[in-house]
């Protein structure tokens, strides 16, 4: 069975960008490892999506037959977006950390595919369900300081656990970190952590 791979890359960055290094060699061996696969890219750094507006939440909200020109473009671009991201199979994402959170284009890219009726639905009790199942997705991250578990900085990260609560909102509950900290501890705790994410994503790659 072809294996279906959407590639995000959050950064604004080129080449000098940590999280699209690591997420390029990860993407790398997995095509080593799946010469059949399939490969979508989108690029929300450098193509940043529309952040949700009026016309979005009309699109969203109203029945087809009520939207104007507007609000019909709006979600349009919404459907493509989420038409995309439910056809893979699995996902690797690459996230700098800003502000102890994620880009913001990030934001508004997942703001496009966490959509009531598309990727979550609501039944009458107010309870929530996923749509997303089956899929698994890696997240890349590069971070200047060091937020690992027992660090003094760990409750400052919002960036983990806000991705793992919206994602497993949609369903998709197999979500992995590989975390590129410590850059600008200098150049030893770069390179040490550097190596430790390369090795990472050389284990994962090849069965994800």
């Amino acid at each position: 069975m072809t294996q279906r791979l959407l590639h995000i890359d959050a950064s604004p960055r080129g080449e000098r960008s940590v999280s699209r290094r690591l997420t390029g060699e990860f993407v790398a061996a997995w095509k080593a490892s799946h010469p059949d696969g399939e490969m979508t890219y989108r690029d929300l750094g450098r193509e940043p999506v529309p952040h949700v507006n009026e016309a979005w939440i009309a699109g969203a909200f109203t029945p087809p037959d009520q939207h104007t020109p507007e609000s019909k473009t709006a979600i349009e671009i919404s459907d493509r977006l989420i038409d995309e991201f439910v056809a893979a199979d699995c996902y690797v994402l690459g996230a700098p950390m800003y502000n102890f959170n994620v880009p913001s284009t990030l934001k508004a890219y997942i703001d496009q595919i966490v959509r009531v009726g598309r990727t979550f639905t609501v039944d009458g009790d107010g309870n929530y369900q996923g749509l997303v199942s089956g899929k698994k997705l890696l997240v890349v991250t590069s971070r200047g300081g060091n937020y690992r578990p027992g660090s003094p900085a760990q409750p400052y990260d919002m960036q983990e656990p806000f991705l793992r609560l919206i994602f497993g909102f949609i369903g998709i509950t197999d979500v992995s970190f590989i975390h590129a900290d410590s850059l600008q501890f200098g150049d030893e705790a770069r390179d040490q952590s550097l190596a430790e994410a390369r090795a990472k994503i050389a284990e994962v790659a090849p069965s994800w």
